[in-house]
């Protein structure tokens, strides 16, 4: 069963194959004894495809040659570490983009790419996984640029705004989670669709306000003795009013004085509450957007996962967006076409509890800012 897990803690995953039980060998383990006897199908692709911007990189791995090389150059002193001499770094990570790219069985992508047998290929994709998430974790940027995040939102009327926090669903095959079960995500999003903050591994069993409460975020904030998350600069509105950072959450989780959620059906309803919803909605869409921008690129997690290596299945999905995160910063075009993977509200519980009186005037602030900006236009 998966566990939940913050990105900045991923763990050594062990390859497992079809439904055996997974063993427990060193990532080092050799898995192969001789070299391939012919080139593998990347050592004859890279051969032909020498040009930065030829598309078939993309077609066949989701990212470009600039990029994939970059990428490369960053994983492969982990990758020489984890992996035996018989399987190349460029090798494994070819194998590990075509097989998140395509969604290909192990099967497939040791015959495509040279390696000798269905094991060799799990290892390579896992040793993979470990890397990304090791060397490329500190791209979850919540933390260290609050400035430029502000800045973003305060382009799209949502001024000192810090993220945007929903739901992503992933499916799993089998009954372990019940009918129709799946992987909960939680995640933060920026103005451009970065993500800044997962929480990844969580039963869709669980109600969203029980995950928001365990996870490295709320706790983050909430505990002000060792983090000043979300207490920087105030902001002073049109009206006169200051309102605090804060962020934008989905109707599943409770209203606090940082955590600004929509007004429902039983608040008193004027021009401010509809203003404030519509953006807030807005906002809302970045998390639906960049989780299904993870699953268009790659389509292993648009897919229902394996019940016999759900313990996996976490880590995979943080470096699904973890790649992400890097294919952004450096400049690889976002896929047109996006595949559904945020929880919509009517999906989630409401949280029915009391909301925060700071957290209320907070919000009916910031509903009035947004009120008159619309009046102006």
């Amino acid at each position: 069963m998966a566990t939940a897990g913050d990105s900045s803690n991923p763990i050594t995953p062990k390859p497992t194959t079809k439904k055996r039980k997974p063993r427990k060998p060193k990532l080092a383990a050799a898995t192969a004894q001789h070299l391939p006897s012919q080139p593998s199908l990347f050592h004859r692709f890279a051969s032909s495809a020498t040009l930065d911007f030829d598309q078939r990189w993309v077609q066949f791995f989701s990212v470009s040659r600039p990029n994939f090389y970059r990428l490369l150059s960053l994983l492969s002193p982990s990758l020489v570490i984890f992996l035996p001499s018989t399987i190349p770094p460029e090798t494994a990570l070819a194998s590990a983009l075509y097989r998140l790219a395509h969604g290909a069985c192990y099967k497939t992508v040791a015959r495509k790419f040279g390696l000798d047998s269905s094991e060799a290929s799990c290892l390579a994709f896992y040793s993979v996984c470990k890397a990304v998430n090791d060397k490329l974790g500190d791209l979850f940027e919540f933390r260290r640029d609050l400035e430029r995040i502000v800045v973003g939102f305060g382009w799209i009327s949502l001024p000192n705004c810090c993220g945007a926090l929903g739901f992503g669903r992933f499916g799993v095959d089998g009954e372990i989670f019940g009918r129709n079960g799946s992987i909960l995500v939680q995640a933060l999003v920026d103005s451009e669709g970065r993500f800044l903050d997962i929480s990844a591994g969580w039963p869709s069993s669980m109600e969203p306000v029980a995950i928001f409460r365990q996870t490295r975020l709320y706790l983050g904030v909430e505990d002000s003795r060792e983090s000043e998350l979300l207490k920087g600069p105030t902001y002073r509105l049109s009206d006169g009013c200051s309102i605090p950072q804060y962020v934008m959450g989905d109707s599943c989780f409770p209203l606090l004085p940082w955590l600004l959620t929509p007004y429902s059906e039983q608040d008193s309803f004027g021009s401010a509450e509809r203003e404030f919803n519509v953006a807030h909605s807005r906002a809302m869409e970045l998390v639906s957007t960049a989780f299904g921008r993870v699953k268009a690129r790659w389509q292993l997690l648009a897919r229902s996962w394996k019940e016999d290596s759900l313990e996996f299945f976490p880590f995979v999905i943080v470096m699904g967006c973890v790649l992400h995160n890097f294919l952004i910063k450096w400049g690889e075009p976002l896929p047109e076409e996006s595949v559904g993977g945020c929880l919509k509200e009517e999906d989630l519980l409401v949280f029915e509890g009391e909301g925060d009186e700071t957290g209320q005037t907070i919000r009916d602030a910031l509903a009035q800012h947004l009120s008159l900006a619309s009046m102006r236009k």
